[in-house]
């Protein structure tokens, strides 16, 4: 069976309308006019940190395991099997990436993390490809059992260890790290000056040149190559096809188990190793509860992303970035509401305007009114509210990204083999 087959026999049974593509020229101005934004809220607001390089290091080192596990969750769901279950795969991650980077070092931590996130796949893979369990109940199983699973070896092996105990591990070594020599300390000289978009250009160049983890660098590449793999090769296309009809993959030669085995164990590994980032870079032990709800986060980047790299790392990117500012304190959240007051009213606006919907633009306007109304009144966001930046930023953003979102056709379906004859 050919690639153009698959291909045609796939689009016979889904056929949808294709919308055009942003191409690297139509990325690079969003990049642009977003820093742009941003410079303009800083002078305007005075919160001079929201675009430091500081802040911006921070939102990388927390944007790379949010998109890890949104990778996972997009290798299992493009091949139809929806896995919530990230969180606990991350879970047992951190623990790989503890035991293993204490006794053996950090590299050996990295296969660690893979090698237990692909245990969490393997388990959900079983119950939902074999034995036809629902997704969502296995996803939340997998949770609850990695959970536990973690506590349970963390009490039996690190307790007793220099420095560890049944809540965490030893110290692990440190994963070497990278700075472009001559570069970081020019930018750095030009972000002090505190000229508009200049400076804050500045800021992402030095914070993406400046102490970037080897495993930061490794999955921006594992993006680059899952981009490839899925929508550059025939077994990319194959896998593809099961997520959109399996009935039809299957009647063109395709085995389906085969495909969405394979892409819930790569998924489990992609969480671990997400994982593994947390316990290894971020802050070099194991600790319990370390993943903190970032495995969810990671399924609401691939979904904001449209089951898509491309979307997905913008997605981390902006969760990211405003985890890293809730840390700043409120004074620096508070800044972000005089940005939401506008792009609310604005888009209610567009929503009466462009796609006459009454009800949902003038909601839209109200909460923005509101919101800037909360701007104007105060001088900061209270502590109590500062940590659910992020929540509360994920469901915006997938409450205004939902008409445009399209999952694949078979996704979260359990399939049996031989339902095609």
């Amino acid at each position: 069976m050919s690639a153009a087959g698959l291909e045609v026999g796939t689009q016979a049974v889904v056929d949808r309308p294709k919308r055009r593509r942003l191409g690297p020229r139509e990325w690079a101005i969003i990049a642009l006019g977003t820093i742009a934004v941003v410079s303009v809220l800083r002078l305007v607001t005075g919160a001079d940190d929201i675009a430091s390089s500081g802040a911006l290091a921070a939102a990388i080192g927390l944007a790379v395991p949010i998109g890890l596990a949104g990778l996972g969750g997009l290798w299992s769901e493009r091949a139809g099997v929806v896995n919530i279950g990230l969180e606990g795969m991350m879970i047992l991650g951190t623990w790989g990436a503890g035991f293993f980077g204490y006794h053996m070092g950090p590299w050996a931590g990295v296969l660690g993390a893979i090698l237990l996130g692909m245990v969490g796949g393997l388990i959900h893979a079983v119950a939902t490809v074999t034995f036809g369990v629902d997704h969502i109940v296995s996803g939340v199983a997998i949770n609850i059992i990695g959970l536990g699973v973690a506590k349970y070896l963390a009490a039996r092996f690190f307790d007793g260890l220099p420095g560890g105990g049944p809540t965490q591990s030893p110290p692990v070594k440190a994963l070497p790290d990278f700075t472009v020599p001559g570069i970081s300390s020019g930018l750095g000289t030009i972000e002090k000056k505190d000229w508009f978009f200049v400076s804050d250009l500045a800021a992402v160049l030095r914070a993406v040149c400046t102490d970037l983890s080897i495993l930061t660098i490794l999955a921006l590449l594992l993006f680059a190559g899952t981009w490839w793999v899925l929508w550059r090769t025939s077994f990319g296309l194959r896998l593809r096809s099961v997520g959109e009809s399996p009935v039809a993959a299957e009647s063109l030669g395709v085995n389906v188990l085969r495909y969405k085995f394979l892409a819930v164990i790569v998924s489990g590994g992609l969480a671990g190793l997400g994982g593994g980032f947390l316990a290894l870079v971020a802050a070099n032990i194991y600790r319990d509860g370390q993943t903190g709800g970032r495995g969810y986060i990671g399924l609401a980047a691939m979904i904001f992303g449209n089951w898509r790299p491309g979307g997905l790392l913008t997605g981390a990117a902006l969760f990211g970035y405003t985890d890293a500012v809730q840390l700043r304190g409120g004074a620096t959240v508070h800044a972000f509401l005089l940005l939401f007051a506008v792009l609310l009213v604005a888009v209610g606006i567009w929503q009466v305007v462009r796609n006459k919907r009454m009800v949902q633009g003038v909601l839209a306007i109200a909460v923005g009114v509101l919101v800037g109304w909360w701007y104007f009144a105060s001088d900061a966001v209270p502590a109590e509210l500062t940590g659910t930046t992020p929540y509360v930023t994920t469901l915006l953003v997938l409450a205004f990204a939902s008409q445009r979102l399209r999952m694949p056709a078979a996704d979260g379906q359990i399939y049996r083999k031989g339902e095609g004859h």
